[in-house]
């Protein structure tokens, strides 16, 4: 009855992964992809910065 094995064993260890290598068409793909990632940022920020679109949000009815 001296297990030493008590609870959730504990999972091994991933070895590191490489580093990949990359061409020319995937270098450029991961630059474009960063440079529309930069554009979508700079977008939410004004977009933010303004508000909502229709200024005037939810209009209610006068009725009761």
């Amino acid at each position: 009855m001296s297990s030493k094995q008590g609870g959730k064993a504990k999972p091994l260890k991933q070895p590191k992964a490489d580093k990949k290598e990359y061409d020319e068409h995937d270098m450029a793909n991961i630059q474009k992809k960063k440079e529309e990632e930069k554009a979508l940022k700079e977008l939410r920020a004004k977009a933010s910065q303004k508000g909502s679109f229709g200024g005037s949000g939810l209009k209610k009815s006068g009725k009761k």
